[in-house]
């Protein structure tokens, strides 16, 4: 390994900046870019154009995902980067975009470097990883690993009515390569952490060596509207009060189960939603992960168990709809130990750790060996316009990905 062959910090966060200007959000470092929205358009175009400067084949498929090709000495299977260019409504400007940005820079060192790998080089970004208009998340790199059909998929309905596969239409990306997509010999994704762990122990590369299961489900309680003054509380059928308790709930049990369990709601409505009603119906989400799938699934169970014991006592009745539900995730050993000797190689501080979030590595894992790298979010931080990582910390996370992806593809 050349630890001297290095990127350019500079180019690789004017690139990010400029990304991040597409949907950017005023007065904030942040952007949106939901997915397959005109913002997204824009922000594809951008880096497919820099795909293109860099002379890569450049393939979109039927459910919108990217892929640029450099080509190696050899032909075959490329030892792919990447991760996604969509974000949440208040998103930041590393989240995903952190990985695809990092894999353009990775090949113009290359070939400013002269370097041809045995093997060729790509870098992807990956339809919707987010879900957060289209449910379920990491959906691109889900149907590009044949883990749901395309016809499905384009016919998910979106939390604003859109349909994926009008949109793709529409912004001009639903691509001609067949899904699902060729496996490539390894892939590598380089993310933020988007936890506190690396920096409150002062470490600068995460070895990510698994990504814990994800279970999301939509709740939806009916009772009975009724005036707020008038209705004595022992004849209420509340779905308001059957939600507070499964929020309140879903803490208490995660705090019970321990670390690494970990429980949200971040959705509820009420209807009609007025100070002096209570409430005809609730409807929220319910978000609960496990690094270990027995663990999960006893999650799962007491939830479901609570929710319809409240429901029924309060005279309610309930609906439930998975919308997501994937196991943990273990990545390939081998490559797990590459990033992490690779990052020790070139003077890092490492550790091996899970992610808590999903990414698009935990379906490419199910085709081909699989890893990824962290670095550090500052307090944590993401999913926020606020979200930051230092350039060194960036730079560092970079050169690791650069130095991994050039030892997988002379392998």
């Amino acid at each position: 390994m050349d630890s001297t062959l290095s990127i350019d910090i500079a180019r690789l966060s004017a690139r990010l900046a400029d990304l991040a200007a597409i949907g950017a959000i005023e007065g904030t470092e942040g952007c949106a870019r939901l997915a397959l929205t005109d913002e997204d358009k824009a922000g594809r175009d951008l880096v497919v154009t820099w795909m293109r400067d860099l002379g890569l084949d450049v393939t979109i498929d039927g459910i919108g995902n990217v892929v640029g090709v450099m080509a190696g000495a050899n032909d075959g299977p490329p030892v792919m980067c990447g991760s996604h260019i969509d974000t949440v409504r208040t998103g930041g400007r590393y989240d995903g975009n952190l990985g695809v940005l990092a894999g353009l820079e990775i090949i113009e060192t290359v070939q400013a470097a002269g370097i041809t790998p045995l093997r060729p080089l790509a870098v992807a970004f990956f339809t919707d990883e987010e879900g957060a208009r289209f449910p379920p998340d990491m959906l691109g790199s889900l149907v590009y690993v044949g883990g749901m059909p395309l016809e499905e998929a384009l016919d998910i309905e979106g939390i604003d009515g859109a349909i994926v596969g009008d949109e793709l239409e529409r912004i001009g990306y639903a691509g001609p390569a067949p899904l699902p997509g060729p496996a490539p010999h390894a892939f590598v994704e380089l993310h933020v952490e988007q936890g506190p762990v690396l920096e409150q122990e002062g470490v600068t590369v995460g070895a990510v060596d698994g990504v814990q299961g994800i279970s999301w489900t939509e709740v939806i309680v009916t009772g009975q509207s009724n005036h707020a003054g008038t209705t004595p509380m022992s004849l209420r059928k509340d779905p308001g009060y059957v939600a507070a308790a499964c929020v309140a709930f879903v803490r208490e049990l995660a705090l019970e189960l321990g670390h690494p369990q970990v429980g949200t709601v971040g959705r509820i409505e009420f209807h009609p939603n007025l100070v002096n009603v209570v409430p005809a119906s609730a409807s929220f989400t319910v978000d609960i992960r496990n690094t270990d799938e027995a663990l999960l699934q006893e999650a799962e169970r007491r939830f479901d168990e609570f929710l319809r014991a409240t429901a029924e006592a309060e005279g309610c009745t309930v609906e439930t709809r998975v919308l997501a539900r994937f196991e943990p995730v273990i990545f390939d050993p081998a490559v797990v130990d590459l990033v992490e000797r690779t990052a020790a190689e070139l003077g890092h501080t490492v550790k091996r750790m899970p992610s808590g979030a999903g990414h698009d590595a935990q379906m490419l894992a199910r085709v081909c060996p699989t890893a990824m790298v962290f670095t550090p979010s500052r307090d944590g931080i993401s999913h926020n316009p606020a979200e930051y990582t230092s350039p060194s910390d960036l730079e560092a996370g970079t050169n690791v990905l650069l130095h991994t992806m050039l030892q997988l593809a002379n392998s």
